[in-house]
């Protein structure tokens, strides 16, 4: 198969054949339509995430924001045949400890990331475990491309608004950080019913942000983000996302939130903060401040987040600004240094 692979660290990919993959015996070998390009491609592309122990061996096939068709299915496998259309979730389980057994796949005890624990999406083939736990269908409505940044960003977003954070029509949310995940919050948000204020340093994502939907937005570099959500409100806002996972996005989110308000911390921390944030915890008890967290979606939640999107409620495929061929995936993991991607990059051309 034809595959962008990483063979060292901060070094560009090569494109070129590699082995295509077995199928497990409770899992398929998957034709990859689309794959989007995520930020935690670029933590592992650069390395950053060796502080916690993760270091691919190399060469290896990066993706996991991926979505195809099964092309053959192992012997243990009863839901799925060839030729069904599927989506990829990266929170994946195992189907039987704890945590899946009661339903929340997406932190189980084992770690199953594809493009991290096996080869992923940047390759044209793609060798799923545990496809009867994991594979979600895509109803024929909804496109490849669309549905890339559906296994990761966009299912990440949906799982943290709508399950953890309980956001409510009418409720004031503000997202930091207008990422993919961050962009995703926004449509999200919107779709039912809150009033979203998207936070950024950068004017053309902010105006993105707006085209999705959010009914204001502060330009962090131009403005303090606590006081102008504040002003805005008329107290702060109900709930207050970090969508990026660095120290200033995370306790600007805390110090934006009214009494009584949830902080959802959706970002991961990189090299820099090593996964720890210093935040006000006096100021979080005295105003009864919640904080919480989310980590993906289970396959079994797809259902209402798709239903959505066929209902034309949610539209992933807004959030997509380029399609590429792989030759093209160096430079995006590149520009994402300077946070200088915009939407979402979709893998389209094997």
């Amino acid at each position: 198969m034809r595959a962008a692979v990483m063979e060292a660290v901060r070094q560009p990919l090569v494109v070129r054949d590699m082995p295509d993959p077995e199928t497990p015996p409770n899992g398929v070998r998957l034709r990859v339509e689309a794959n989007g390009i995520c930020r935690t491609d670029w933590h592992l592309w650069t390395g950053d995430w060796t502080w916690v122990g993760v270091a691919l061996p190399t060469p290896h096939v990066l993706g996991h924001e991926f979505c195809g068709v099964v092309e053959e299915v192992g012997p243990e496998v009863t839901r799925w045949k060839k030729g069904d259309r599927v989506l990829v979730p990266f929170s994946a389980g195992e189907g039987t400890c704890e945590w899946c057994r009661t339903g929340h796949h997406n932190v189980c005890d084992s770690f199953l990331t594809p493009g991290v624990v096996y080869w992923g999406g940047y390759g044209r083939y793609v060798g799923v475990p545990y496809a009867d736990v994991n594979l979600v269908e895509l109803p024929e409505s909804i496109g490849f491309v669309d549905a890339a940044s559906m296994g990761c960003r966009f299912m990440t977003s949906f799982h943290a608004i709508v399950d953890q954070a309980k956001v409510m029509p009418g409720e004031w949310v503000a997202v930091h950080g207008c990422g993919g995940v961050g962009l995703s919050a926004v449509q999200i948000a919107t779709a039912i019913g809150a009033n979203v204020i998207a936070v950024d340093v950068t004017d053309e994502k902010l105006a993105f942000a707006k085209e999705l939907g959010a009914v204001a937005t502060v330009n962090a570099s131009k403005d303090e983000p606590a006081g102008a959500i504040a002003s805005i409100t008329s107290g702060g806002a109900h709930v207050s996302v970090d969508a990026l996972g660095v120290a200033a996005t995370c306790r600007n989110s805390i110090m934006s939130l009214r009494k009584r308000g949830r902080h959802l911390q959706i970002g991961l921390t990189s090299a820099a903060e090593k996964g720890e944030i210093a935040v006000p915890i006096d100021l979080m008890v005295l105003k009864e401040l919640s904080f919480i967290a989310s980590m993906g979606m289970q396959a079994p939640r797809f259902g209402h987040m798709l239903r959505m999107v066929e209902q034309g409620k949610l539209a992933p495929g807004k959030l997509v600004h380029r399609r590429i061929a792989l030759e093209e995936v160096s430079g995006v993991l590149e520009t994402m240094d300077r946070y200088a991607t915009v939407g979402v990059t979709v893998i389209d051309r094997y």
